[in-house]
């Protein structure tokens, strides 16, 4: 007779080797490609939308909930909330006063590319007739320079205050973030000298020559302020740029000192790191993209407009980095577009549909804070790592802790069974 007792062996090894072989050769998109695919097929696919709208009678709908502007806003957004992560979500650098640096870079594009210094004429490529009063820069180089000159003002504002931690790091990034838009907002008369005109912001702005986007074909001309789908394709090269350069700087040298920074600044200062030097690369590259969104502000709304730069947008962007999962790249981008697009269009369309369906005055727009403080009180609670989390924060928030702490030495290892036979055999010799 057969023993039927007898228990049969797992075939698991077989099993797991066939499982790892079918999704191989399911995935046929490398995984690290997944997401620049996805944002790229993204982008695509809402220019082809906008492209097509008056065919796919879509247009009333897009220019109701997606319109270009709030578009070309949120990518304005996911440039500098990418480069917020990369002091706040890489170096662990509380700053909350980052719209400095927005602000710098859209008076930049205002100073190189307006007729505001109307006593000069300097023309370097620029978009206007060449006996245009003012320094007039072609929008290209004055990326380059509005980069370059929030590198160096961040390395200056960096150096005295990145030796504080903490809470007080954090209130000394408020500081700057509140006195330089106030150098701009009375900058009109500075021991004679007009800088920034003050309340009365500097406009109109040199248009961008660029490719034009037309529905009979593609040309080479400056964009006027209806060529937003031509200027949509500017920005999201942009913010790619900005999220190329972000995702190299993470796996790079450069990257790794910085999370262990973040995640231990004792014990990387002792494995060699130099903070200083690195806390201060963090903070003037991220500066350098707030200065690639301030210019790309600026040209948005044609104009540097002293009033725009409040501490509400470091919050707000902040809010983006949080939310969306902070060290992470793409949940960090995930985060900006969805709350600069519900602080743009969702909020005022749903508030506008539910006031007409309900007969009621209530301005949701006004109610915004309230909104993104009860959403972070919520993803602290349930969700601290964000919606799309690093790996490792993952990993570190979502650490199950052991109730039984003489389990855990149990299951570590032999050390604290010697500790206790040493105490033992020391308690027999005294």
């Amino acid at each position: 007779m057969t023993d039927h007792s007898a228990p049969v062996p797992p075939r698991t090894g077989r099993r797991r080797v066939f499982g790892h072989a079918h999704r191989a050769r399911v995935r046929r998109i490398p995984e690290r490609l997944g997401w620049p695919v996805g944002f790229a097929l993204a982008a695509l696919a809402l220019f082809l939308l906008h492209y097509y709208a008056s065919l796919l009678g879509l247009k009333g709908f897009l220019d109701v909930w997606l319109p270009r502007v709030s578009l070309n806003e949120a990518l304005v957004y996911v440039i500098c909330a990418l480069g917020l992560n990369i002091v706040v979500g890489y170096a662990g650098l509380l700053d909350l006063g980052f719209v400095a640096f927005w602000a710098l870079g859209g008076y930049t594009a205002a100073w190189l590319m307006s007729a505001f210094f109307h006593q000069v004429n300097v023309h370097i490529g620029g978009s206007v007739p060449t006996t245009t009063p003012g320094i007039h820069v072609n929008f290209w180089l004055v990326l380059l320079v509005g980069a370059a000159l929030c590198f160096v003002a961040g390395v200056l504002i960096g150096a005295p205050t990145l030796r504080l931690r903490s809470d007080y790091l954090a209130l000394v990034t408020l500081g700057f973030g509140e006195i330089i838009p106030q150098v701009f907002r009375n900058g009109d008369d500075i021991f004679g000298f007009n800088l920034s005109n003050g309340d009365q912001s500097i406009t109109p702005l040199d248009p961008v020559r660029s490719i034009a986007i037309e529905a009979n074909g593609v040309s080479y001309r400056n964009l006027g302020p209806f060529d937003l789908l031509s200027k949509y394709l500017i920005f999201v090269g942009l913010a790619a740029l900005v999220i190329f350069i972000s995702l190299r700087l993470r796996d790079g040298k450069l990257g790794r000192a910085w999370l262990a920074i973040r995640e231990d600044e004792v014990a990387a200062s002792a494995m060699g790191v130099p903070l200083m030097r690195t806390k201060l690369a963090a903070y003037g590259i991220g500066a350098i993209a707030g200065g690639l969104g301030g210019v790309a502000y600026a040209t948005h709304v044609n104009g540097a407009f002293a009033g725009t730069f409040r501490f509400q947008i470091s919050i707000t962007l902040l809010a983006m980095v949080v939310l969306g999962g902070m060290g992470n790249v793409w949940g960090v981008t995930i985060g900006a577009l969805v709350l600069a697009w519900i602080n743009s269009t969702g909020l005022p369309q749903f508030g506008n549909a539910f006031n007409r369906q309900f007969g009621t005055d209530i301005n949701f727009p006004g109610y915004s804070f309230l909104l993104f403080g009860g959403a972070l009180v919520l993803m602290m609670l349930f969700r601290r790592e964000g919606i799309l989390p690093e790996a490792r924060t993952r990993l570190v928030l979502r650490e199950e802790e052991t109730a039984d702490p003489a389990a855990d030495a149990g299951e570590a290892g032999e050390p604290d069974g010697w500790a206790a036979a040493g105490a033992g055999k020391a308690g027999e010799r005294s």
